[in-house]
């Protein structure tokens, strides 16, 4: 090809590569929407926050747990409560001469000695056979009839048998015992090593009780949330937190359900970062700056320091929008910081990660520049060869 002709096929080689790197600009490989197409999400109702200290202590005190001291107020009564189903055993003793109940194989005779005349005084002891509380909350004692039980405290019941004896018996005295305890437990239940029901005494078990009586958790402590069900109220808190902080670890109630959860917490780490993967992390939360560090941190080659973004779906009060068909729709929020302003490296610290996040790093602009630049050298350099070819 003579120096004519290459000088009149230069301007449409020319023409070519303006139209390639024209076509480039929307074809190139990318890992992601770069920072400028993130912000201009606004322009189509999605919010786009720029962190600052205000937007972090916001979340921290939305994140800030109610904990079971503040749920679960108070402290369950010392004294056993009978209810129906639990049995109970009765004893009654008589003063002599006369004895109301016979002395079969159930009585047997007691001498109390005085220490000074060395005179005894002889008492019988009857142990009435095992009952269990009836559907209507009732025992039934020979010569006292029914006995209204249900709701009442083991002395409760020692004083009224007395009462309903007192004029049948000589100087009556009565013990009762909770034989088997049917009614005054808690359930512990989920990533535990043994599901159980543990009886409650008045010494007053706990939520860690609890967890022992069953064997401890299958999971890691750290990935471990308890959740206390009572009555109607159920409340949630990370393990770790009631193990780190006594006044959680809270006196149980009959019929409390103890659920040991084990919810692994993640994040998805996407773009210009060390690792694009789904990274677990512990109940009680990380930190932005956490996330980044075990993502691998943004990669120096490629990453955009200005378009750190954090993709999240929130409650409508929380995104600020009222578009939402129902208060229970969430309404996706991104988050952006810039990490070329020194301060967010403060930010980061603090502001708090949420289950389910998509932590984006864009690409820098440069870096677009250089695959285009890749492409450009890759087309011409054929072009070049071929026209050397010709000569």
């Amino acid at each position: 090809m003579t120096m004519a002709r290459l000088a009149s096929v230069a301007p449409r080689i020319g023409l070519l590569l303006a139209a390639v790197s024209l076509a480039a600009c929307s074809v190139l490989p990318t890992s992601g929407p770069s920072s400028r197409e993130i912000k201009a999400g606004a322009a189509v109702g999605i919010r786009v926050i720029d962190v600052d200290d205000t937007v972090t202590r916001q979340l921290q005190e939305r994140r800030s747990q109610l904990l079971f001291s503040d749920v679960f107020p108070g402290a369950p009564a010392s004294d056993q409560i009978v209810q129906p189903g639990d049995v109970l055993d009765i004893s009654v003793w008589e003063a002599p001469p006369t004895v109301l109940f016979s002395s079969g194989s159930g009585s047997a005779s007691l001498t109390q000695r005085d220490s000074v005349s060395g005179s005894g005084t002889t008492s019988n002891v009857t142990t009435l056979p095992q009952q269990m509380v009836d559907a209507g909350g009732t025992i039934y004692v020979p010569f006292a009839g029914p006995i209204a039980v249900a709701g009442k405290t083991l002395p409760q019941i020692e004083a009224e048998i007395t009462r309903q004896l007192a004029r049948k018996a000589n100087r009556p005295q009565v013990l009762a015992r909770l034989a088997a305890n049917n009614t005054a437990y808690v359930t512990i239940v989920g990533e535990v090593a043994n599901s159980t029901r543990m009886s409650l005494t008045p010494r007053g078990e706990h939520l860690l009780d609890a967890l022992a009586a069953a064997g401890g958790t299958r999971q890691a402590i750290g990935k471990i949330t308890l959740q206390l069900t009572r009555g109607s109220t159920v409340h949630s808190l990370p393990l770790d937190t009631i193990i780190r902080d006594p006044r959680q670890n809270i006196a149980l109630q009959p019929g409390d359900v103890v659920t040991a959860l084990y919810q692994p917490l993640s994040f998805t780490a996407l773009g210009a970062t060390g690792k694009n993967d789904e990274v677990n992390f512990e109940a009680k939360g990380i930190s932005l700056a956490q996330a980044l560090a075990r993502a691998g941190a943004l990669l120096e080659s490629r990453s955009n320091a200005e378009g750190v973004f954090i993709f999240r779906l929130e409650s409508p009060a929380v995104a600020g929008t009222t578009t939402a068909a129902s208060p229970a729709e969430q309404t996706p929020v991104i988050y952006h910081i810039d990490f070329k302003d020194p301060r967010a490296l403060f930010l980061v610290q603090t502001f708090p990660m949420e289950n389910k996040d998509v932590l984006y790093v864009a690409n820098a602009p440069a870096a677009q520049l250089q695959k285009f630049l890749n492409l450009l050298v890759s087309t011409i350099y054929p072009i070049q060869g071929a026209v050397t070819l010709t000569k």
